[in-house]
């Protein structure tokens, strides 16, 4: 994996010098007049210098720190209309679009807020955008969120936004749900990049170094018209720390420590920007033991270990910039199968193919943080070159990019070292918009992007999909204009797919009794469990909303989208046993693309002491692809695989719809009550002309309606060194899901329950009010509670138990969620200024 993205480093690396120039050269830049913005930065009410306040053009990627009066300075920009983000702690953000001409002053008054409705998104639209005035449903976490709370994994970090839940297997698998809506429904994107990854497995997690993500945003539903199949749930873009600004030298040294599972994590990065050249470096390491709960104890098989690493070089100059970033993801991840002692219900181990015999896990190896022989071994790495050339005052955005992913998932405990499961993943992507002048106060893109896809299977000895070729392309236009108060945005779509899987056929292995790929002669007599299958897929999405801005405080939006989605490989062609979910999987090549039409409706309210925001939907899907138990001729479950329930791909139309609704009162400055619930109801409507029995009415695995408390007071103790401090109170709970796919032995209802945090935090400071380092304790599960996520996979793991029922004993009816965790995190962060140039 790693000798390709090393190969392919020298011609990056000849792109990154000579295009530019290139650039230079079309558009002449370098006799252009030169560009300066600068200006001051000001408390709104005592009109005093904020220094250490962070000024960017995000479109750009630029930006400078204010000096000790508060000014500040960004020299060689580009002729244009740019939006400008004032950054500054215990300030509200503030914006300013302006037009960038020879010199430019540009002074911003902040005014101090305990509330933050100011954002700028980049996701899915056609520059810069204030949430407040953009339709489209979107929300962010920044770099505070995530520091000053607990978690295991990147995606788990955004599970308590409202409107989002995770589907989890242990605590280090993590898929995203918007909406009630996951899997491949959603477009994760690491840097504006789409991720690939085998997402479509249940416990395939998302392969990215939480500890590198600085910053989160979510767009719930389809109306990212942006980047094709896939995102008809919505987009996670999941941003990691952006340059430094010019001039500095920043890193972090970053501890994490957490009591459950005896999580160490930690990351060290360093960067910096001077005259324009930028570069950073990070690696992250982190491990744990299996976790525990009051009912199970430690959970076999959720250990991991991880270890990440990245690197970027970047160039700024007058015809834009170019940034070339290299990642590295290597995990070793256990899995449980929930297999336990019929006479101590403690968990087992498999040490046999045959597997008659289970020995009783010692209390020595559910303590290690030795990872097992049955685990997964899963590695992505990634190369990508993002470009903006800036073309008088219209601006091209060039970014290429090639992932290779490859996960071993190792389930012969006699022959550990030979993989059952073995995918090795190979994607290209490209992505080209053009941004047009503005013109008429109308900012339009259009582009074109996709990627290629090389899929093999047949390096070890199980085979759930087959080998496979994959080719995306998608043209769109985006547009949006501000009449005054009103903001309108919109755009069109249209997709293609091209399909091709490899037909296979399997013997048994005379030496090791293993199914292996035969071709040519042998397969006479073999088995064939893949079929050659081509297809094109297309479809068209488009997204029309608008924005109507009463006041400063009161805003209405309305947004109206269509979304588009391709079958995945394992919906059209799985066949076979996948390790590690107990499940015999079987795909249907009679799958259409998915089609979605979803309403979204939303107010804000914001004022001094509250923020009031609720947004509703609903969201109607043809031809929705779900997974289905199959039963046996007589009605007990369909077993092809000893061992392994029988599952198999569907078609419905479904309806959903719900919404979120947050209220955050403010008092008084320091003193923060933030509460939010979420509503998902999902109904299987049929296929035409068929009735829909009661125990199938509802789609599955759909979370319950939850919400979150929180009472946070903020301080600073001056006087003692400490400062940006809180401390913080928070109630999680989630209402009995009853509203179940029952039929087969699906799914099963949850009952609810409630969850009680809490947590305090600051920094550290020295005389002169530098940070020296952050703290940050967090408590989960205070009262250590033992439940049931509904979006736990691990709830559904009860061994050789079949037919639990409602007054069965609890512990044989799937495995506990995480009990208490305290976590420890301690953050040492960097920032020098470099010498200027002579």
């Amino acid at each position: 994996m790693l000798k390709k993205l090393l190969l392919a480093l020298p011609l990056y690396s000849i792109l990154l010098i000579l295009l530019p120039q290139f650039a230079i050269a079309w558009d002449g830049n370098e006799d252009l007049e030169q560009v300066v913005l600068h200006g001051k930065v000001l408390d709104a009410q005592t009109q005093k210098p904020l220094v250490g306040a962070t000024v960017s053009i995000p479109d750009l990627k630029l930006g400078v720190i204010t000096d000790d009066k508060g000014e500040y300075q960004i020299k060689g920009l580009p002729v244009g209309n740019f939006l400008i983000e004032v950054k500054y702690v215990g300030y509200a953000t503030a914006t300013k679009n302006v037009a960038l001409k020879g010199t430019v002053t540009a002074n911003f008054s902040l005014l101090e807020s305990a509330t933050e409705i100011g954002e700028v998104v980049v996701t899915g639209t056609s520059k810069a955008t204030q949430i407040k005035r953009s339709p489209v449903p979107i929300v962010t976490i920044n770099h505070s969120y995530l520091l000053s709370n607990s978690a295991t994994n990147a995606i788990d970090a955004i599970a308590k936004i409202p409107g989002v839940r995770t589907v989890t297997t242990g605590p280090n698998v993590s898929k995203p749900i918007i909406r009630g809506l996951g899997y491949n429904r959603i477009l994760t994107l690491y840097d504006g990049v789409r991720q690939e990854g085998q997402q479509w497995g249940d416990e395939h997690g998302i392969e990215i170094d939480q500890f590198s993500v600085d910053r989160v945003e979510v767009i719930k539903g389809p109306a990212s018209l942006s980047y094709g199949s896939d995102a008809l749930a919505g987009v996670v873009n999941l941003i990691p720390t952006q340059p430094a600004p010019e001039g500095k030298m920043i890193g972090e040294v970053l501890l994490n420590y957490q009591t459950n599972n005896k999580f160490f994590g930690g990351s060290a990065m360093l960067g910096a920007t001077k005259n324009g050249f930028e570069w950073m470096a990070r690696v992250s390491h982190k491990q744990a033991v299996d976790y525990q709960n009051k009912v199970d104890g430690r959970v076999f098989g959720t250990a991991f270990r991880e270890t990440d690493a990245n690197a970027s070089l970047g160039l700024h100059r007058k015809w834009g910039y170019s940034h070339l970033n290299l990642v590295l993801f290597d995990d070793l991840q256990e899995i449980p199968d929930g297999s336990r002692d019929s006479a101590t219900w403690k968990f087992t181990r498999q040490i046999t193919e045959i597997d008659t015999v289970r020995p009783i896990v010692s209390n020595h190896d559910l303590n290690s943080y030795a990872i097992e022989k049955l685990h997964q071994h899963v590695q992505h790495a990634r190369i990508y070159w993002s470009n903006n050339f800036i073309l008088g005052e219209s601006r091209l955005d060039l970014n290429i990019g090639f992932q290779n992913s490859r996960r071993r998932e190792y389930s012969h405990p006699e022959l550990f070292t030979v993989p059952g499961l073995d995918l090795q993943l190979q994607t290209y992507t490209y992505d080209v918009k053009y941004h047009f002048p503005s013109l008429d106060n109308w900012d339009i893109t259009a582009g074109i992007n996709g990627m290629y896809q090389n899929n093999t299977v047949t390096n070890g000895t199980e085979f759930v999909i087959p080998n496979y070729h994959q080719f995306d392309i998608g043209g769109f236009i985006l547009g949006k204009k501000t009449f005054g108060r009103l903001d309108i945005a919109g755009g069109a779509r249209i997709d293609g797919r091209t399909f091709d899987n490899q037909k296979l056929f399997t013997n048994a292995n005379p030496v090791t009794g293993f199914d292996m790929p035969v071709y040519g002669a042998d397969t006479i007599g073999a088995q064939k469990i893949f079929s050659n299958y081509k297809h094109n897929f297309s479809g068209f999405s488009g997204s029309i909303g608008a924005t109507y801005n009463f006041s400063e405080k009161f805003s209405v939006k309305v947004n109206l989208a269509r979304g588009y989605r391709a079958p995945n490989i394992a919906e059209l062609s799985a066949n076979g046993v996948h390790p590690g979910t107990n499940i015999y999987q079987i795909g249907s090549d009679q799958l259409k693309p998915e089609f979605s039409l979803q309403q979204d409706i939303g107010w804000v309210y914001s004022s001094k002491y509250a923020v009031i925001q609720l947004s509703v939907f609903n969201n109607t899907i043809n031809n929705y692809i779900y997974n289905q138990k199959l039963l046996g001729t007589n009605g007990q479950d369909s077993v092809l695989v000893q061992g392994n329930q029988t599952f198999k791909f569907v078609a419905s139309k479904a309806n959903l719809w719900g919404g979120e609704f947050s209220v955050d009162l403010h008092p008084i400055k320091p003193l923060h009550f933030e509460n939010s619930v979420s509503v998902v109801n999902a109904i299987n409507k049929g296929t035409d002309g068929k009735v829909v029995a009661d125990s199938e009415k509802y789609l599955p695995f759909i979370p319950p309606v939850h919400g979150t408390s929180e009472l946070r007071y903020n301080f600073n103790l001056a006087k003692s060194g400490i400062k940006n401090a809180f401390v913080k109170v928070q109630l999680e709970y989630y209402a009995s899901q009853n509203n179940v796919f029952s039929a087969y032995g699906t799914e099963t209802p949850t009952p609810g329950y409630s969850l009680f945090n809490a947590g305090f935090g600051g920094s550290i400071t020295n005389k002169k009010g530098d940070v020296l380092f952050n703290v940050y304790v967090m408590g989960n599960n205070l009262f250590n509670l033992a439940y049931w996520d509904h979006l736990s996979r691990l709830k559904y793991f009860y061994g050789d138990y079949k037919n639990p029922g409602p007054n069965d004993n609890p512990r044989e009816h799937g495995i506990y969620n995480m009990g208490r965790n305290v976590s420890l995190k301690i953050d040492f962060p960097l920032s020098y200024n470099l010498k200027k140039s002579s």
